[in-house]
């Protein structure tokens, strides 16, 4: 998948890299030795990364490769598309990927089109910034039962990421929706199932996913959390969000918000958890009596771990999740209140299922990897050999976001965590760590070149996106919107050719 009849060979790439509008910095860098960089993965992580390379090191000259024939990451396929406003630092990547020691090389897959073997030896600092592409998953029966998805899969749905355009959930076949998890995540595809399709055909939502939603007959949503309200997992500005929908009665049962000792210490301690709870607490409130309109529900539901999931009459399609009534208890260890099982069973009817327990980033050949917790070990960036106490630092190599601290985090966290990955690559710079003897200079951007070309890649440079940019742009003025997302492989690789 992805691999189409893409532009231009690498040799015409090499003619052109960028000849125009060198900045001071870049002047100044070639009169040194160049800091060959290739920044695996084009999200924010990866952007913020390139990005300070090329302000922490005159000679940086930094290569940005992404599977996808689009830059951007969960800017672009994560990001709910009632929220523009997080989409805007798309502005800032895109003047780095303008400047002149920079290029991006989109449809090129780490493992397929390029080893991580054949990166490291190629450039001087390969950083890797891939993220999170699978999921967690319950282990639990039924869980392969038709109609259950991943929070991920609906979003790049919704989002018009190419490899879950066909995904098709169906929305038309029942009225209830559950969504296992209380993250925002969770209230981000609540959300979208809940909120007027009016106010949605404004954004960048993907065309099909628009118009499933109008033809959606699901009228409850239920948000399932294994503990109480004090520890949900979401932020106050997400849920006062779905909390103020239009045309939504909020049902919260008042015995859910009394709070133990234990509760009332976690608020003292955390200003979210507290202004949590107070908006919880005023929902339940102000939405106490249930009126006869026609108004949509959305329902949380704490206390409740999912046991099994349950098939519908047909067999093969989900009916119903098992849920496990839960109290609190204290793990003994850290002090953390943690949820066990009290015995007590309860089936929730719905015909669509949701899971939003946490993103899970995944393993490629070459790379040391912690499958329990799903990251790269490494130190402040630096990849490590292993996770115990003799690792040694892999020389050249690094990570950042979520595959060096797991999916926690808003697109700002980012910054910060490539800053600290930054830092580590230039105080190695610095010592000499990074340097390759004289007779094994790495090329850089000129050997990558090399190698796509013999496995006959067809990338995707920065100005072949700005044709799919274009066009997305145009198609979303004729319908009142900033975009109308391509959503197949096959169309945005033509788009990306021929414009």
């Amino acid at each position: 998948m992805g691999r189409g009849v893409l532009l231009p060979h690498a040799r015409r790439l090499m003619l052109l890299l960028r000849p125009m509008g060198f900045s001071t910095s870049a002047s100044v860098a070639s009169t040194r030795e160049p800091l060959h960089v290739c920044v695996v993965g084009s999200g924010p992580a990866g952007f913020y990364t390139a990005e300070k390379m090329l302000k922490g090191h005159e000679g940086a000259q930094v290569d940005i490769i992404d599977r996808l024939p689009t830059p951007f990451g969960l800017v672009r396929s994560g990001v709910a598309p009632d929220h523009p406003e997080t989409k805007i630092v798309v502005n800032q990547f895109s003047r780095v990927a303008a400047n002149a020691r920079c290029s991006f090389f989109g449809n090129v897959t780490l493992g397929s089109d390029v080893s991580l073997s054949e990166l490291r030896k190629t450039y001087d600092v390969v950083v890797l910034a891939y993220g999170a592409e699978s999921d967690r998953s319950f282990g639990i029966p039924g869980e392969d039962l038709r109609g259950i998805h991943s929070a991920r899969e609906f979003v790049w749905w919704y989002n018009g990421h190419p490899d879950l355009c066909n995904l098709a959930p169906d929305l038309k076949n029942t009225d209830s929706a559950v969504v296992l998890g209380q993250g925002n995540v969770a209230l981000d595809v609540a959300r979208i199932l809940l909120r007027c399709t009016t106010e949605l055909a404004s954004t960048d939502i993907a065309g099909y996913a628009l118009d499933a939603l109008r033809r959606s007959t699901i009228r409850k949503v239920f948000l399932v959390g294994r503990r109480g309200p004090v520890q949900a997992a979401c932020t106050a500005k997400e849920l006062r969000e779905i909390l103020g929908l239009k045309n939504v009665h909020v049902c919260i049962k008042e015995a859910d918000l009394v709070t133990s000792p234990a509760d009332k210490e976690e608020m003292r301690n955390s200003r979210i958890k507290r202004r949590v709870h107070e908006l919880l607490s005023k929902a339940a409130t102000v939405h106490q009596e249930k009126s006869n309109d026609d108004r949509k529900e959305l329902h949380f539901v704490f206390f409740r771990k999912p046991t099994r999931f349950l098939p519908s009459e047909d067999g093969t399609t989900v009916g119903a999740v098992e849920l496990e009534k839960t109290l609190l208890k204290d793990d003994g260890v850290t002090g953390k209140q943690v949820a066990v099982g009290t015995g007590e069973f309860e089936d929730l009817k719905c015909g669509l299922v949701l899971k939003s327990i946490g993103y899970k980033s995944l393993p490629i050949e070459g790379l040391p990897f912690d499958k329990y917790r799903g990251v790269v070990p490494n130190l402040r960036g630096r990849i490590l050999s292993n996770e115990s106490e003799t690792a040694t630092v892999e020389p050249g190599l690094y990570v950042v976001g979520w595959l060096k601290r797991g999916p926690t985090g808003i697109v700002a966290t980012n910054l910060h965590c490539a800053e600290e990955t930054v830092a580590s690559i230039l105080e190695d710079e610095k010592k000499g760590v990074l340097m390759a003897s004289s007779d094994s200079k790495r090329q850089g951007r000129r050997g990558l070149l090399e190698i796509l070309e013999q496995k006959n890649t067809r990338y995707v440079p920065f100005h072949d996106w700005e044709k799919i940019d274009s066009k997305e742009k145009t198609a979303g003025q004729l319908k009142n919107k900033p975009r109308e997302k391509i959503t197949a492989w096959d169309e945005l690789l033509k788009v990306a050719k021929e414009g």
